[in-house]
């Protein structure tokens, strides 16, 4: 059986906030740890029945781009859930609202210029 790691390290300011976020991952094609500005980690858990959350960022990452990060995980989301489940209209609706907050985001980035 194949074993795959990701691991993440996570230097801390004063106030113990992220200053800093490095990934690697043994499937990843550079070898090393490269730098990222946020990450957010969901683990289901059996136990409980629930999602556990970790969302992390440095204070590099504009509002911009926390946006339309999450924008992306939930566009990713959409298509995990067609891939594992096959429900088109889950998938559809996730979609859709990622178009809603596309525009959204525009059109508060045109009325900030």
């Amino acid at each position: 059986m194949k074993k795959s790691e990701i691991n993440f390290q996570v230097n801390l300011d004063d106030q113990n906030l992220p200053k800093e976020i490095l990934w690697s991952a043994t499937d990843k094609e550079d070898e090393g740890m490269e730098s990222t500005k946020s990450i957010s980690v969901n683990v289901w858990d059996n136990l409980n029945q629930s999602t556990l959350r970790i969302d992390l960022w440095t204070d590099e990452m504009s509002v911009v781009e926390m946006k339309r990060f999450y924008i992306d995980v939930i566009g990713g989301m959409a298509q995990t859930i067609l891939n594992s489940t096959g429900d088109e209209y889950m998938s559809e609706e996730m979609k859709d609202l990622c178009d809603r907050l596309v525009r959204h985001v525009n059109e508060e980035n045109a009325k900030n210029k």
